[in-house]
């Protein structure tokens, strides 16, 4: 694909322009406003195209559930195998999109490999993530981050005391998720293994309060993240907490977002996917 397409929708998701002058542009660079159209769809990527698991498969029990936060209750998403079986249970944390259809996909994943899986919707507080993209991010801007953090961890004591479940809990989350997931570890004691992917590292005072193993993932092309790299490993090791970091050289940020084209890696995807797998079997399923 044209690199201009691309540079022009990167420039669109980071908020330089708004969709209508996105749009204008693209029509522009493609020679009319079909071609625009036609190319849209690759550039944002549909999450029908990238599917792995079926919304409706039928090894799964899938569904929405709440849970209880301060001050209210969080939605999220579930999903996990069908039986009634106890599994260990998986904390499913989304990128600044909020809670969209690639993330209800990912949490089917994670449940057909033997776990219950929630994905929270961040943005339940301010009411939901909305259809309209346009309208997700001033939403994130309304949200206070400590208290972001602390609906989260609530999800862990959701699936440590959920019958269905072991009481084991595991939390993986992507890009601004990767970040959260990095503050559940702060915030939560119970947590038993933690997988964030190119998140935001927590301050260097609160790791010592990490009491899970981390599976830490980053993008070879992603500077403003890595920086934080070099603080963060000197802490996780002065604290002695059981960690691995891993760099996929050559790939960028939000490289496992198999609905963007401009950014998926599929070899570092699929090995950073067979790692977390293997790390949660580790981590949850033994002992």
């Amino acid at each position: 694909m044209n690199q201009e397409f691309i540079d022009l929708y990167e420039g669109y998701r980071k908020g330089v322009m708004d969709r209508r002058d996105f749009f204008t542009k693209l029509a522009r660079l493609a020679g009319g406003t079909a071609a625009a159209a036609a190319l849209l769809p690759l550039l944002e990527g549909r999450t029908a195209w990238a599917q792995v698991i079926p919304a409706d498969d039928a090894r799964l029990q899938t569904g929405y559930i709440e849970y209880p936060i301060e001050g209210g209750k969080m939605r999220a998403y579930s999903a996990r195998p069908k039986g009634e079986g106890k599994h260990p249970g998986v904390i499913v944390i989304h990128e600044n999109r909020g809670l969209n259809p690639h993330t209800e996909d990912v949490a089917r994943r994670v449940a057909l490999e033997g776990y219950h899986a929630i994905a929270p919707d961040a943005l339940s507080p301010v009411g939901g993530t909305p259809s309209n993209p346009d309208e997700i991010r001033p939403l994130f801007q309304k949200l206070d981050a400590k208290a972001n953090a602390r609906n989260f961890a609530a999800a862990v004591q959701y699936l440590k005391t959920n019958p269905q479940t072991t009481g084991k809990v595991g939390c993986v989350g992507f890009c601004w998720g990767g970040g959260v997931t990095n503050q559940v570890a702060v915030l939560s004691p119970d947590l038993t293994a933690a997988v964030p992917f190119y998140g935001s590292q927590p301050a260097v005072e609160d790791v010592p309060k990490i009491k899970a193993a981390m599976l830490i993932h980053y993008a070879g092309q992603d500077e403003r993240i890595n920086a934080g790299i070099p603080a963060f490993e000197e802490a996780l090791k002065k604290a002695g907490i059981e960690y691995k970091i891993f760099m996929y050289e050559g790939a960028q940020h939000a490289f496992f977002n198999d609905t963007n084209p401009a950014r998926h890696n599929k070899e570092a995807s699929q090995l950073a996917w067979q790692r977390t797998i293997e790390f949660f079997k580790a981590k949850l399923k033994t002992g």
